[in-house]
Formats: C-alpha cells, sequence, structure tokens
C-alpha cells in the first residue's frame, strides 16, 4: 500500500528468502504451526492515522463510567469470575482494509477484545522481517513512540505487576501444545516466565502453586491466556485442577470478564464511520430486505466460528437465542496489498497495552494476510502470500 515499498519488497523476494525468514523466527523456538505470510503490509501514514483515530474512538466507550453496566449482560453466568478490576490490561481490534466512497483506504472495525493477542510472536516477526528482507528505518511495526526497549519495558509493567517473573505465570489449558505456543516461548524468553498448562498448577485453600523441583512456589499472578469457550465442551476439566470461578488469592492479567465485556457485544454501542451497522438480533423489529448485504454472528464464539455468511430470513427465524446474535452490515475488504499474483486482502490488529491505573497505550500491530472468503486459516488453506504478519507503518 506504499507503492514505493510494495514495489521494492517485490522485486526482491525470493522464495529462498523467505524460506530463511521462517527458519529465523523458528530458531531455538518450535516449528510454526499456523501460516506465516510472505509479505508484511507496508500501511500509508493516511491509514494509520485512521486506524489510529478509530481505536481512540473504541477506548472514548470503553473509558466511560457507565461501559461495566453497558456490558453487564456480555458475560455468561457460567463463565463470570469473581474479583474483576477496574480495567482491562490488552486491547485488541480489528479492522478490514477497505475502500470509502472517495476511493481511499478507510479501516472497519471487524472484532475486538480485551484479551492478550501475541504480544511476544509479532515483536520477533516484526524485527526479524526487517532484519531478513533488509527493510529500511522508514516504516516500522512499533507506534507511538515504541521502540524494543521501551515496549519490553511496558510489557513487563503490565504482566508482573508488582512481582517477581517467578511469581507470575501465562497460563492457558494445555499450554505448551497450543498453536499460539511460539508466543509463548518468545514471551518467556522477553520476561522470565513460567509457562504453565491448567494441570500444572496446585490448589491449596485459595492460593494457587507450581512445582519447581522440590520446592512448591506460589503464583502471585496470571497472565492468562485460556479462553472459556475452548473448554465449553468439557468443562470438567476444571475440577480436575483448579476452577478459575472461584475466589482465589491471584492476580489477573487480564481478569477473565474483560473478554466478553470487549467482544462483539460491545460493537452495537459504537457509533462511527470506522464501525459497520451492528444491531443485536433482538433487538431488530424488521429484517432487512438486501441480507445479502449482512452477516449473522454469534456473540459467544471466536476464531469466525458459527459465522453466517449469506444470511437467509430462515437463518434469523431458526435462531432460538436471538440476544445472543448481531446482525451486521457486511465489510467489503480491498485486495490493497499486491503479491506477485494479485491483490491480497488485509486485516490489521491494533494492539494496546493498559498499565494498572495507568493509560491505554497503542504499541504494536498484527496483520492478516487473505485471498478466501474469510480472514483466517480454514478459509485459506491452499492458497500462498496470506496467513499472519505484521503493519510496517509509514512514520
Amino acid at each position: 500500500m506504499i507503492p514505493a515499498q510494495r514495489q521494492k519488497y517485490n522485486q526482491k523476494f525470493s522464495p529462498e528468502k523467505y524460506e530463511a525468514f521462517l527458519q529465523k523466527l523458528e530458531e531455538g523456538l518450535i516449528e510454526i504451526p499456523f501460516r506465516v505470510a510472505e509479505t508484511p503490509v507496508f500501511v500509508p501514514k493516511a491509514l494509520k492515522n485512521k486506524l489510529i483515530e478509530a481505536g481512540n474512538e473504541i477506548i472514548s466507550l470503553i473509558r466511560q463510567d457507565n461501559f461495566k453496566s453497558l456490558t453487564e449482560n456480555a458475560i455468561p453466568q457460567e463463565w463470570r469470575v469473581p474479583n474483576e478490576n477496574a480495567q482491562p490490561h490488552f486491547l485488541t481490534f480489528d479492522f478490514g482494509v477497505c475502500k470509502d466512497e472517495k476511493g481511499e483506504l478507510i479501516p472497519m472495525l471487524i472484532e475486538m477484545q480485551g484479551f492478550p493477542s501475541l504480544y511476544g510472536f509479532q515483536h520477533h516477526m516484526g524485527k526479524n522481517f526487517k532484519e531478513v528482507f533488509n527493510i529500511d528505518d522508514s516504516v516500522d511495526y512499533f507506534l507511538n513512540g515504541f521502540n524494543q526497549e521501551k515496549y519490553i519495558a511496558l510489557l513487563k509493567k503490565v504482566i508482573l505487576g508488582k512481582h517477581q517473573p517467578h511469581e507470575v505465570a501465562l497460563m492457558d489449558v494445555d499450554a505448551h501444545n497450543q498453536k499460539t505456543a511460539i508466543d509463548f516461548l518468545v514471551t518467556q524468553k522477553m520476561l522470565g516466565i513460567k509457562i504453565l498448562a491448567l494441570e500444572d498448577i496446585i490448589k491449596e485453600g485459595e492460593n494457587l502453586f507450581y512445582q519447581e523441583g522440590s520446592e512448591k512456589i506460589q503464583l502471585k499472578r496470571i497472565y492468562n491466556r485460556l479462553i472459556f469457550d475452548e473448554i465449553a465442551e468439557n468443562p470438567e476439566i476444571l475440577n480436575k485442577n483448579f476452577d478459575p470461578r472461584e475466589t482465589l488469592n491471584v492476580e489477573w492479567v487480564t481478569h477473565p470478564n474483560w473478554f466478553y465485556r470487549i467482544s462483539k457485544y460491545t460493537m452495537p454501542f459504537l457509533n462511527s464511520k470506522f464501525v459497520p451497522e451492528t444491531r443485536f438480533l433482538d433487538q431488530i423489529d424488521n429484517v432487512p430486505h438486501d441480507l445479502e448485504n449482512y452477516v449473522l454472528k454469534p456473540l459467544f464464539s471466536f476464531a469466525g466460528m458459527g459465522v453466517i455468511i449469506d444470511v437467509s430470513p430462515e437463518d434469523i427465524s431458526n435462531i432460538k437465542d436471538p440476544e445472543n446474535w448481531i446482525l451486521q452490515r457486511k465489510v467489503k475488504y480491498e485486495p490493497a496489498v499486491q503479491s506477485p499474483t494479485g491483490g491480497v486482502k488485509a486485516e490489521i490488529r491494533m494492539m494496546y497495552l493498559w498499565a494498572d491505573g495507568e493509560e491505554p497505550q497503542l504499541c504494536i500491530n498484527l496483520a492478516r494476510l487473505s485471498r478466501g472468503k474469510m480472514i483466517g486459516v480454514r478459509y485459506n488453506a491452499d492458497f500462498d502470500w496470506v496467513g499472519g504478519t505484521i503493519g510496517l507503518m509509514e512514520k
């Protein structure tokens, strides 16, 4: 999207260089189980500024005094966790790259989460893209004046809080076998924290511990990567170790309730040129006549599961719990990234860190490239120049 950078990159690209890049990403870590795209996304200043503006508008809603009351019904009762704190520690906003009526590139909000993303891996990826492909410093994957030193310092502040690294653990159901395990390992190298599966954690009273050799160490803070939706079909797994829904003597970063508060549920409350028309299905009196221009999304799902792209009136009438669905105007992605074999659609995730008692700070980003019907691995299995990547933003 920055023509000079794109032309230069494509001319210098080779499959051999791409393979060298992938090897550097995996070096000393693990094999990456998801597809990493052949290219970063070169984001021009005008689009970067719109992405920042869009993010600021969303944060204004989240900072409202009534935000918690607005989103109280977002949290399923069966997954509500006690001792919720005043703010999330992570904000991630996904925008499709589109064109407006003037033919200019514009971001359109697709999804949002008060939940961590690949904060370790994206720095690792961006650094290696710039080094392996010799990309100049007129573009950067950091935003808002951040560099490696400043970024890692804030990441430590957010995740460690006032505790020592050995008192903090990144936790997921089966952490070492998750698709995002490479991010866990990069984060561990950066911060020195433990990576624990649910079964590694021992509960005694309201305290949590893990075993390190012959020593039992108390966990003071959990960097939570567990998504309850992933265990909804197997909830008894929580009975074997500890249940996050119990009252526990531990700090959450970020508290699990924020995953639901800042989500698709939040989108109907936003009124912005960067947000497609979104309504709760149970609040729609008249179904739009042009349903082909809408998508139907379940509120409580992730990774695109359950989304109905080609909506029919029957789809709507068949839904038994309309309060748990949204109807959203379709976003038309612009194939703005030029690959050697044509245009590719892009999505950019703006990623914020929010230290306790401070202001949210935009630090870094993630991007995904797609040629399929939707963004996501399962829709792009047979294509190249697609997959996870990063935006290199014009300074």
